[in-house]
């Protein structure tokens, strides 16, 4: 029938796990997120001191004066900064899932539609 039966199956297996293994790793990513974004609230708060920003500068004198950022200023950048890590994340996440699925859904069906179809022809023999 086939020319390389145990090429083909290796194969087919092999697909399937590498879409069983990129269906895990998304799933683990979107449980991570959902635990740091609902239970573990601080596990992604990073504490970063803030650059300073110039007033005004003189060049010719070489003295340069700067103004460090507001606490609100500080706190609105953390809060964009954790709000987009986490977006990336989902986003990354769900990419691995969309990928993973029907690779893995594909190859496993045509696994076990071989398996029925070398069932049968036992059957018969």
């Amino acid at each position: 029938m086939e020319k390389f039966p145990r090429i083909r199956k290796i194969y087919l297996y092999l697909i399937s796990l590498v879409g069983i293994i990129l269906i895990t790793i998304g799933c683990v990513k979107l449980i991570d997120l959902a635990l740091k974004t609902y239970v573990f609230t601080k596990a992604d708060v990073y504490y970063e001191y803030p650059m300073t920003k110039p007033i005004s500068a003189i060049e010719k004198i070489g003295a340069i004066t700067y103004q460090e950022p507001s606490k609100a200023e500080i706190e609105e950048f953390n809060a964009k900064q954790r709000t987009s890590q986490r977006q990336r994340t989902a986003a990354e996440s769900l990419a691995l899932i969309i990928v993973g699925l029907p690779l893995y859904l594909y190859h496993w069906l045509t696994i076990r539609k071989d398996a029925k179809t070398d069932k049968e022809e036992i059957i018969k023999s």
